[in-house]
């Protein structure tokens, strides 16, 4: 049995010191920041802010078997394989139907110009923190589900609009969603089926758009409000990670963390930074 590795934690003011050095890289763009629901639940939205929320949804809609309780990916993957693909989008349409409003800390993020956020979540709260902005864009992962296309991703513009790679080369900021998002168009990777091909390929690092690659080279990741209690959610910190730079940071709640989260953490080499997200917020803030 593979022994549980031990981190040793900074204190809190050398956490709160390397936040603060990490805040000034990011004002600078020298950090992407990688949002997890925990930053959206800051804001004590109506929707389904964990996968567990998202699954204990699904369950008051359908009749899930013992199987697929508690796991949204599989969840939907039931409704999907018993009823239409159409039932699945439409139950998460209902879910996250209601805005969520965005934090200061994302429309701190939006008015930074960063050249790429990303948001691993389906709220729509980051874009309506860069409402109102020139420039900037978002890239969306998609469903293969019944498109009859070879296409991993779309890309929309400030007001929307599906657009197409050419023009997300201009925009100073972009917006990726890795997982889709309710806005502005309803896309939805969250079926097993869903993940499966794009798992098949993402160590090779086909589903991540070209644009996605190119802004984080040379740059580290900043994990702020994310979980990495479920294999799906490392793989894709993992993978979206990959060929950046060397060191990347996650805040974290020590006492929260599971057994996989911290082999995760030491396996990928990623600085923890003990500091509760609100307290998080504020120092990235005064950054």
């Amino acid at each position: 049995m593979n022994a549980i590795p031990k981190i040793d934690f900074v204190s809190a003011a050398d956490a709160e010191a390397m936040l603060a050095d990490v805040a000034a890289r990011l004002r600078e763009g020298h950090i992407v920041p990688y949002l997890g629901p925990g930053v959206a639940e800051m804001s004590k939205p109506e929707v389904p802010m964990t996968p567990e929320a998202l699954a204990a949804f699904f369950g008051t809609k359908v009749a899930l078997p013992r199987r697929a309780r508690g796991n949204a990916w599989a969840s939907a993957q039931h409704i999907e394989s018993n009823k239409h693909r159409s039932t699945v989008t439409a139950l998460m349409a209902q879910a996250f139907g209601v805005p969520v409003a965005p934090t200061a800390l994302h429309r701190h993020l939006a008015s930074l110009s960063l050249p790429m956020i990303v948001d691993a979540w389906y709220d729509g709260a980051m874009r309506a923190a860069l409402e109102g902005r020139e420039n900037w864009g978002e890239v969306q992962g998609i469903t293969r589900a019944g498109i009859g296309e070879d296409r991993w991703y779309r890309f929309y513009d400030a007001q929307g609009r599906e657009t197409d790679r050419a023009a997300a080369k201009d925009w100073a900021t972009v917006l990726y969603k890795p997982h889709g998002s309710i806005a502005p168009a309803k896309n939805f990777l969250i079926s097993d089926a869903d993940y499966v091909e794009v798992l098949t390929e993402i160590d090779i690092q086909t589903p991540i758009p070209d644009i996605v690659k190119e802004r984080r080279t040379g740059r580290s990741f900043l994990f702020v409000g994310c979980r990495f209690n479920d294999q799906l959610l490392r793989t894709y910190a993992r993978q979206i990670s990959k060929r950046a730079a060397d060191a990347h940071y996650a805040l974290v709640e020590p006492d929260a963390l599971s057994k996989n989260e911290l082999r995760f953490l030491v396996g990928q080499g990623l600085t923890p930074l003990p500091i509760a997200l609100p307290r998080a917020a504020e120092i990235l803030l005064a950054g």
